[in-house]
């Protein structure tokens, strides 16, 4: 059995792909032992490592979060061996009662086929074409999950427009490495949450329009971590944008935060809206 993994951008979380199927088109998320204990004995085998904060699992994918002290040098062969052995010996991914209970039911099923096709056939085509990659990981209470590098997410706003249309059950398009973070306790705190309904309703729809996007990284108890994305990464106005427009208005919204901080890798930017030598303004 050969299984390769993968960084996903976040040094906290990487992906284990054991090249065969996992959940089938569900996405499970356990944040700790306790949670996972009557549904997946595969998610315990991997809480017993010392170093796992977090399990993740996905239709063909196992995303494991560590805590801060932990080293994934000494991390990730650990967990390959964990996983080699646990499938090796046959051993189930779900508890017999998480099958009854939360089996994939047909009509599922159909949404994740139509999804996957739209992305194979309409979507990854032109995203390839800027040099991104979309990858279909699942669909959870409404909400379409994928794997999104590169300019992609500059598009993501066009991406939930089509398959909101061809897929009405779509409530909502989401990176999974996003929807994974914002599972932590932290992320679900009344200060993140409004942070988070922010973001959603007022600042992201106004950067969509210049193709940038605001992901929401971490939430202390005085400060706010955030990563521009898109058309926001490598932009020249980056700061200006982040301290006349998102700080402020973070800031109003939580009074309580002091400081906003900004993680993202500006000079990784593939397609900033605003470069110098090229025309354009803060996004905000």
């Amino acid at each position: 059995m050969f299984i390769q993994t993968e960084d996903t951008g976040n040094p906290q979380i990487v992906k284990f792909l054991p090249g065969r199927g996992i959940t089938g088109s569900r996405n499970l998320h356990f944040a700790d032992a306790e949670q996972a204990a009557e549904v997946s004995p595969l998610a315990c085998r991997l809480f017993s490592v010392d170093g796992v904060g977090a399990v993740s699992l996905g239709a063909e994918s196992i995303s494991i979060t560590k805590d801060d002290a932990a080293d994934w040098a000494e991390l990730r062969p650990s967990l390959l061996r964990a996983i080699m052995e646990h499938f090796t010996a046959d051993e189930p991914v779900l508890t017999p009662d998480a099958l009854d209970d939360d089996g994939e039911d047909e009509a599922g099923q159909e949404i994740a086929d139509k999804i996957r096709e739209l992305i194979d056939t309409r979507i990854q085509p032109a995203v390839a074409q800027n040099g991104g990659v979309i990858e279909f990981r699942g669909f959870e209470d409404g909400i379409a999950l994928l794997d999104i590098q590169g300019p992609a997410v500059a598009m993501l706003s066009g991406i939930e427009n089509m398959l909101r249309h061809y897929v009405p059950e779509i409530t909502a398009v989401q990176s999974f490495e996003e929807y994974e973070r914002l599972q932590k306790p932290e992320m679900n705190t009344p200060e993140a949450l409004a942070i988070r309904e922010l973001l959603a309703t007022q600042i992201n729809p106004s950067v969509a329009e210049h193709g940038g996007h605001i992901a929401l990284i971490d939430v202390k108890p005085e400060t706010v971590y955030i990563r521009l994305e898109g058309g926001c990464q490598g932009c020249g106005m980056a700061d200006v944008t982040l301290k006349n427009g998102i700080e402020t208005a973070i800031k109003q919204a939580v009074p309580a935060i002091t400081a906003v901080l900004d993680v993202t890798d500006h000079a990784g930017g593939d397609n900033p809206y605003y470069s110098p030598g090229k025309g354009g303004a803060s996004p905000l």
